[in-house]
Parts: C-alpha cells; structure tokens; sequence
C-alpha cells in the first residue's frame, strides 16, 4: 500500500509532465545510450517516448544506467519512420529532425511551446533519410571542437532543457497538462508499480 507520501509524490511528478513533447528516438541500437536517454527524459519531464526499431528484440535498457527511469515513462513502439511520424503529424506535432548539415537551424530556433517531437537518430548514421524529409525543420547543437558530435543522451538533454526553458517562461508547469484521463491512469499505473 502506497504511502500519503508516495501519493503526493507520485501526483506532483505527474502535474509537470509535458505530455505534447515527444522524444522519437530512430533505431537506437546503444544499450548504454538508450538507457541514458530514458534517465534524462524522465528528469525533463517527458512521459511520452516514441521508439522506432525494426529489430525483434526489445527497446535496449539497462536499468543500472537508467536507474529504472523507464518505469515512468510510456513508450509507443513503431516497426516504420513513416508509421511514427505520420501518426505524430495527425496527432497535431510538429517534427523536429536531429542533423549534422548545412540545413539546419539552431536547436534554440524553435518554437518548443508547440506541440514538438524531436526526432533522434542511431549513433552511427543519425536520422533516415525519411526522417529528414519529413522533419518540419533540422536542427543542430552548435560545436566548437575536433569532434562534431554530442553523446546522444547529451544531445537529448541538451534540447529538451531548451524545451523546458521556453515552457517555464510560459506558465507551462504551473498547472497540469494531462488530462484528467491521462492522471488517473498513470497515478493508478505508477502506484501499483510500487
């Protein structure tokens, strides 16, 4: 039996999540990778993880690396980049594409109050082709060393604590924005997991 504590706890994490930002990660194949993002996607107040893999295995988490941040989060599974994304098109999302090129903007250009979903890509290749034709804008981290690339957990980080900057200077945690709905499920989901 949950405590009052753990009720209130649970009640209050779940009144800051922002359910209308989505991180997509695109064919993460790095356990420790995969693990980190889910740690810091609970930490930025993420409930909603979309995973693209077409592989049979499970999504990759270690818990010792997650710290089992993953039992706070609700992963939508997709076999197909083109399944994902349209579904987050219809459902009002604004695509944000991960890149390393000459056609991207800065991370900090966009707009995160919007319904967004940041899609990331695979430690070797980055995002498809696919993802990148069907982002509403490409996105990059500016760098400033030999190496051109962030950890994919940093890059994560990195943008969605943009994302929660913007947010905040707009009220967004100060009330909830679940649905009434969606707080019942996850307080009952979250509570039983105790």
């Amino acid at each position: 039996m949950p405590t009052k504590q753990r009720i209130k706890k649970v009640k209050n994490v779940l009144s800051k999540r922002q359910p209308d930002i989505r991180v997509v990660l695109e064919e993460v194949l790095n356990t420790h990778n995969a693990s980190a993002v889910v740690r810091t996607c609970d930490a930025a107040g993420i409930l909603y993880v979309d995973i693209i893999y077409r592989g049979d295995d499970a999504f990759p988490v270690n818990e010792a690396i997650s710290t089992r941040a993953e039992k706070w989060l609700h992963f939508n599974h997709y076999s197909s980049t083109r399944e994902c994304l349209a579904s987050l098109k219809d459902k009002g999302f604004q695509i944000i594409g991960t890149h390393l090129g000459d056609n991207t903007v800065s991370f900090t250009d966009i707009d995160y109050t919007l319904p967004t979903a940041v899609v990331f890509g695979n430690e070797a290749d980055g995002i498809s082709h696919e993802a990148q034709s069907s982002a509403d804008a490409l996105v990059s981290i500016p760098m400033f060393g030999m190496v051109q690339s962030l950890n994919l957990s940093v890059s994560v980080g990195v943008i969605l604590y943009e994302a929660i900057k913007q947010r905040q200077k707009k009220g967004f945690y100060r009330e909830p924005r679940l649905s009434q709905e969606e707080t019942e499920f996850f307080t009952d989901k979250w509570l039983k997991k105790d």
